[in-house]
């Protein structure tokens, strides 16, 4: 039986090309030319993929993914932008889209990212009808031991911010990352470096929370021997020495005015001059920062510099609490005890369903 594909695209003419392209890959194609008429089409045909424009005449291709996604939340949706700039890439996947393509479109490009995305929809489905609550549990042992520094999780909600470190990785822009303490931001920042070209270059994690407003500076940009009492020495800065590479900013809403302002040339120039220096030293880093609290909220409330918040607000991540993402509980529980297993020389096979539940009633 054919799989289905639903177009959405006021371009007619580009319909009506794919239509031709897809009914000779053995592909039933149901075009319209308004989101109106695709969620009439939606569940009037039940389609397996959906091919839709970014800017349609009625509605933006962000507000019908929303609604496409409420109502049948596994159906991948893949997103037609005439603009490749990343962030526009970023809301779509953000929103649930399993992809995105650019135009000029390509018709192959096209037809493996539909058949990748049929795919994955069927292997998930496969899954579900496949799951056995019921399984015995596998002595550790015999599962494969993670021997990375960090884990990361299974539930849908990771998966979509994997999928936004892939995009942002390779680029230079500078990242927020929002979420409570212990989400993992700092694990997500590292990723992010191990991802980019920067990698082989340093990456350097600066705790923003613990710097008193004296030390920031110095801590920040390095200081010149003599420049204030008891500088004995000469101090090369934290981003001086991640030249090349990456600075990770957490806690960044705790850095004084006057620090924000000296980290905003930083940003702005890609230059820093040391504590009582007279030179200017070139920087070529990316910055990512964190906070616990949202930076627009605190930017609005005057808290934190609003130039500098929009210099870093290129690209944002927000991380949910383990709380809402309940399916990574156990994926950590297994993990944690597999390290417990190793390094006590144990082997306790598993937990009992009542510790499971317990684990994931926690608030």
């Amino acid at each position: 039986m054919n799989k289905k594909i639903l177009i959405i695209d006021d371009d007619l003419d580009m319909c009506r090309m794919l239509d031709r392209f897809f009914s000779r890959h053995n592909f039933d194609v149901t075009f319209t030319a308004s989101g109106k008429k695709g969620i009439e089409e939606l569940e009037k045909n039940h389609p397996d993929v959906v091919l839709c424009d970014f800017r349609l005449t009625d509605t933006d291709g962000k507000e019908l993914l929303v609604k496409i996604k409420s109502m049948i939340p596994n159906l991948p949706v893949i997103i037609i932008t005439g603009y490749s700039d990343i962030k526009t890439a970023v809301e779509v996947m953000k929103h649930g889209a399993f992809d995105y393509v650019t135009k000029p479109l390509l018709p192959e490009e096209i037809l493996a990212t539909i058949n990748k995305a049929i795919d994955a929809a069927t292997r998930q489905g496969d899954a579900h009808t496949n799951e056995q609550p019921d399984a015995p549990l596998l002595p550790i042992y015999k599962r494969k031991v993670n021997t990375s520094k960090y884990i990361f999780g299974d539930s849908e909600q990771f998966k979509q911010i994997l999928e936004q470190m892939d995009l942002v990785a390779p680029t230079n822009y500078s990242v927020i990352i929002s979420g409570e303490s212990g989400s993992g931001k700092e694990a997500i920042a590292q990723e992010i470096h191990a991802r980019s070209k920067r990698n082989n270059a340093p990456f350097i994690a600066i705790d923003c929370g613990v710097l008193s407003n004296e030390l920031a500076a110095s801590e920040l940009f390095g200081h010149e021997k003599g420049s204030f009492t008891g500088a004995a020495n000469q101090k090369i800065g934290s981003m001086e020495l991640a030249n090349g590479g990456t600075v990770f900013l957490d806690e960044i809403s705790n850095l004084s005015y006057d620090i924000q302002a000296s980290l905003l040339r930083v940003v702005q120039e890609r230059k820093l001059r040391r504590v009582g220096g007279i030179k200017d030293i070139d920087l070529d880093i990316r910055i990512i920062v964190a906070s616990n609290d949202r930076l627009a909220d605190a930017a609005k409330k005057g808290r934190f510099r609003e130039d500098l918040f929009y210099r870093f607000n290129e690209f944002s991540i927000n991380v949910p609490p383990l709380r809402e993402r309940k399916n990574d509980i156990l994926t950590f529980a297994h993990f944690f005890l597999e390290q417990s297993n190793e390094e006590l020389n144990k082997n306790v096979k598993g937990f009992l369903p009542e510790v499971e539940n317990i684990f994931k009633a926690y608030g």
